[in-house]
């Protein structure tokens, strides 16, 4: 056993978190997304003619780090990176070549065969990968948000067509599922002004979620999630809802969080091997986790806030080591996770429902 995954089993209570190692993250993240293969493509072929699944030649902008999804987050991940740690990327001298790597992919050439493929294919990456290529288009500077400017058209046009089409939300803990997909997009189409699509989510989340109560996280987690549908559930509406209304809306759902109840939400989960792509989805738990409590923490009474930060400490801190020396199964994803753990280039700031 390599000494990263020693350090992932053998973790201590911790009571902050420690700063982003920027130029490491940008490091790993310029390594997976230069990694052709392994390559899950994703791709249903229509015909016999339609079986080529060259990463570069299929997804010239988002091929590298595994899949479609996770090369979308990772270049999303270099474009936070190189934004808000621009001088400790420079000083290590990982800006330019993580500039370079977003400036060879985001070009409108490569962007126009990313988008023909979106719309022949209305459900691909349905709704994990639209979210991902929502933020990259809404927090990359310029000229790389012009460039992607229609991915994030052709993502709204199919998140309203979809969400008035699907009837029940997808709630596992995994990529379909749907508050952790509409949280992102949310914020993502805030950001781009696109004043219909934050609509149309914040109306289909309290559909979907806004009668929900005292719900049971007795079954979390599953074996491969990734996500905690309660925590993602709860973001969500933190997101969503005016400040009164979300704080009665969590106090609700999620009773004693943070007192008492649900407190296997805030413990380590039993970490599963990072060379199997499935069982390593629990690392990326951890960091989701650690996420969501500290963006739900200030909806809580002091006590219980700080348990829940806390945990949220405890689970980043078991995960690091795997972000940077972990097998490629851990590495090719996690940093976008960690970064979201870290509080950057998501806020938590809430918008207001319209």
């Amino acid at each position: 056993m390599g000494a990263a995954r020693q350090q992932l089993r053998h973790h201590g209570p911790v009571t902050s978190s420690p700063a982003v190692p920027a130029a490491a993250w940008a490091r790993i993240a310029r390594h997976v997304l230069q990694t052709a293969y392994p390559y899950a493509s994703g791709h249903v072929a229509r015909g016999p003619g339609d079986t080529d699944i060259t990463p570069e030649r299929l997804h010239p902008a988002f091929h590298g780090a595994l899949d479609w999804h996770s090369s979308v987050h990772m270049q999303w991940s270099l474009v936070v990176l190189t934004t808000r740690y621009r001088d400790a990327l420079a000083a290590a001298g990982e800006l330019d070549p993580a500039r370079d790597l977003l400036a060879d992919r985001l070009t409108p050439e490569h962007v126009a065969v990313e988008v023909s493929y979106l719309r022949e294919r209305p459900g691909f990456e349905r709704p994990y990968g639209w979210a991902w290529a929502a933020r990259l288009a809404a927090d990359a500077p310029p000229p790389h948000r012009e460039a992607l400017a229609p991915v994030a058209e052709v993502v709204a046009e199919h998140v309203l067509a979809w969400l008035p089409a699907q009837a029940y939300p997808v709630r596992h803990g995994k990529h379909a599922n749907d508050a952790f997909a509409l949280r992102l997009l949310h914020e993502a189409f805030s950001r781009l002004g696109r004043d219909d699509v934050v609509t149309a989510v914040a109306a289909r989340a309290r559909e979907w979620f806004g009668a929900d109560t005292d719900w049971d996280t007795r079954d979390e987690p599953g074996g491969t999630d990734f996500l905690s549908p309660a925590l993602a559930e709860a973001e969500l509406m933190r997101q969503v809802l005016p400040a009164d209304e979300a704080a009665a809306w969590v106090a609700a759902f999620l009773p004693g969080l943070g007192a008492g109840r649900h407190g296997h939400l805030l413990q380590v989960p039993r970490l599963g091997d990072d060379r199997d792509g499935q069982l390593a989805h629990l690392l990326g738990l951890a960091l989701s986790r650690a996420w969501q409590l500290r963006a739900l923490a200030p909806l809580l009474p002091p006590e219980a806030a700080a348990t829940a930060r806390a945990g949220a400490d405890a689970q980043e801190a078991a995960v690091r080591p795997a972000i940077t020396e972990g097998d490629f199964m851990a590495t090719h994803w996690l940093v976008s996770f960690a970064l979201l753990a870290a509080g950057e280039g998501a806020p938590t700031s809430r918008r207001p429902s319209r």
